[in-house]
């Protein structure tokens, strides 16, 4: 079977202005990088509409109406200090949300193996009643949402490899035993949340903070954690908060990964999962802020999840 690569144009409406770190060229040096190479193994898919409903269960009413309520007729908005929208914001929005849905129908219809989602904007920052970090919706969040509510698993794994702690995804599961966060992160760093006391109510929170200038042999040596972690929990379905910005190269950070290194992370968590979620998984773009590494970092991700086909 082959890999799912779920996108679509509508990125390129949501504009955050000049200088924005979180910007359109983000998304469109991934895709373009998958068009050139033009892989026989990837299966292209655009989002999805989705039920409006299925936010309820990840985000509080009255959010959802304030960000509904938000795009303006012209300009910007903004929702948090870095997270801004604009009047084409509202498909991106949508698109992004809908493209974890998209992937995980993919995947359970066995349409796909497992799954790539290529959107903007991120999402693991984003709260049950707010914005925060470049994030509106918490698009893994509502995809774990998604699998309890529509396909009943009772335990769903979200691995956050991004440079910057998931504070948003912690703080919607923190008192859900279905689902496991793991979080790699450098610390203490934006946004300040993720040490190793944040355990959740279920001991369903795992932090592994890193210093800065921490170098691959320290990160890999480190997720051996994570995998150990996955391997007591026995995930039915796995979710990934994909951000590639743990990457030397990437301006917002200060930790040490190579591109490679994102493939080495990917091929051993499938590898150590696959007995206990057959290989289910959807990975969603989170951060990653040079074009290049995140051109590189995303392909070598990817390469992974298709070699696991």
């Amino acid at each position: 079977m082959k890999t799912g690569l779920i996108t679509s144009d509508t990125y390129q409406n949501h504009n955050t202005g000049n200088g924005h770190p979180e910007k359109i060229d983000r998304v469109t040096a991934v895709i373009d990088n998958f068009k050139k190479l033009n892989n026989k193994n990837l299966i292209w898919k655009k989002p999805s509409n989705f039920d409006q409903s299925i936010l309820i269960k990840t985000h509080s009413s009255e959010y959802i109406n304030q960000v509904n309520q938000s795009f303006p007729k012209n300009g910007f908005t903004f929702l948090d200090g870095d997270t801004v929208v604009s009047p084409g914001s509202k498909e991106a929005i949508k698109d992004a949300v809908g493209s974890i849905i998209t992937a995980i129908d993919g995947v359970q219809k066995k349409e796909f193996k497992n799954a790539f989602c290529a959107v903007r904007p991120p999402g693991h920052h984003a709260e049950k009643n707010k914005a925060m970090g470049f994030c509106i919706y918490n698009n893994v969040a509502v995809g774990a949402n998604y699998l309890i509510e529509k396909y009943k698993y009772k335990k769903i794994a979200i691995i956050d490899f991004d440079v910057h702690h998931g504070n948003g995804t912690q703080d919607i599961f923190y008192n859900n035993e279905k689902v496991l966060y793991i979080s790699t992160h450098q610390y203490p760093y934006y946004p300040g949340s993720g040490s190793e006391k944040e355990k959740g109510k279920f001991n369903n929170i795992f932090n592994i903070p890193l210093e800065a200038g921490t170098n691959a042999e320290k990160y890999l040596n480190a997720y051996e954690h994570v995998l150990n972690k996955i391997k007591e929990f026995k995930p039915e379905f796995l979710l990934f908060s994909a951000g590639f910005d743990a990457h030397i190269d990437d301006p917002l950070a200060q930790l040490g990964l190579k591109s490679d290194d994102f493939y080495e992370i990917t091929k051993r968590t499938l590898e150590f999962s696959k007995a206990f979620c057959n290989g289910k998984v959807v990975s969603i773009l989170e951060g990653g802020y040079d074009l290049k590494a995140l051109q590189n970092s995303s392909k070598r991700h990817v390469d992974a999840l298709i070699e696991f086909n």
